[in-house]
């Protein structure tokens, strides 16, 4: 089943694009996606969660500069100064024939920005990796002389204008349940906006927890609760999900689970003195969890703390860090390395 393919993966680069959105990295836009770089291309991917550099090549291969087009992206990852020294761009296609320049969609100060760039970027060019989202699909209308278009691939599968569309039964999807069903409903769910449920960004013939917490957010997005978004498909979900019908399953914008069950980075306004948020209490049950919960005296709470802040601290210098690597606040990776 098609999940994007190259056109809509542009078509959505340039939402924010004309809107000139803000760059932020702990603002969110209105559509739920974070307003960085990172937060950028899980927007143009449609990825629904906010992702990072440190994140985004979980969902992506790594591919040649003579591979590209439109729709992937260059990566620069620096774990050694996640906060400032990373950055990722969606690639728009060679600006000529000599390839040494190529239209780049990114997210930067002061706002959203398409310009022609040398290859592979500005700074750090070297350091800058291809690579191609695997969920796409199909080929592109080339915007430049050297964007060539990709084959369309064979549709895998059935998909819902294929499939019979008869509720096939619970029983489908009961706990060790095997059979195509599963499948065609991951596929559908994907479709959806839970490609976070899934970490290798496939469904497969066996049910299990993916596919139930990837419905549940399903159903919940549809405003239901209870017994209603219990997880597993009746006939009413089924029968949304087969006519592309329903709310689609929003982006997330922090605390929740992710692919492979590592927790979205909620921001760094959320690790302020004074402010409360769930995603604390997350951090603080964590450091406890990895040994570095020593500074609590009761605790942890959600309201931040120089309490937090000195654990933080502590766990940030295990790793090797100093100076401003070290100061006690969590970024993108001191959340990841906590929560891997």
């Amino acid at each position: 089943m098609k999940r994007i393919d190259r056109t809509t993966i542009i078509t959505r680069a340039k939402l924010w694009l004309d809107a000139q959105v803000p760059y932020s990295m702990s603002a969110y836009w209105s559509d739920g996606y974070r307003q960085d770089c990172s937060g950028y291309v899980s927007m143009a991917w449609n990825l629904g969660s906010n992702e990072w550099t440190g994140s985004l090549d979980k969902f992506a291969t790594k591919i040649t500069k003579d591979e590209l087009l439109p729709g992937d992206m260059l990566l620069f990852h620096n774990p050694a100064d996640p906060t400032n020294g990373s950055h990722v761009v969606l690639f728009g296609g060679w600006v000529d024939q000599t390839r040494t320049h190529y239209t780049a969609y990114e997210q930067t100060r002061p706002t959203t920005r398409k310009l022609a760039t040398p290859y592979g970027y500005w700074a750090n060019a070297a350091k800058y990796v291809p690579y191609r989202f695997n969920g796409v699909t199909g080929g592109i209308v080339p915007e430049t002389p050297g964007a060539v278009p990709a084959p369309e691939p064979p549709a895998a599968g059935p998909t819902p204008g294929d499939a019979a569309k008869a509720f096939p039964g619970a029983d489908k999807f009961a706990p060790g349940a095997v059979n195509d069903h599963v499948a065609q409903l991951g596929r559908m769910l994907i479709e959806r906006g839970a490609y976070r449920f899934y970490p290798k960004g496939v469904a497969d013939r066996t049910w299990s927890d993916h596919d139930r917490l990837a419905t549940q957010a399903f159903q919940r997005a549809q405003g239901w609760t209870g017994a209603d978004a219990d997880g597993v498909p009746g006939a009413h979900t089924w029968r949304l999900l087969v006519d592309r019908q329903g709310r689609n399953i929003p982006p997330l914008v922090g605390g929740a689970p992710g692919p492979g069950g590592v927790r979205a980075y909620p921001g760094a306004a959320v690790f302020r003195p004074g402010q409360s948020h769930p995603a604390v209490e997350a951090l603080g049950r964590q450091l406890v969890k990895k040994g570095f919960g020593k500074y609590y005296t009761s605790g942890p709470g959600a309201r931040w703390g120089e309490a937090d802040r000195r654990n933080v601290e502590a766990f940030q210098r295990a790793q090797g860090w100093r100076g401003a690597a070290a100061n006690g606040y969590p970024g993108p990776e001191t959340w990841r390395r906590l929560f891997a």
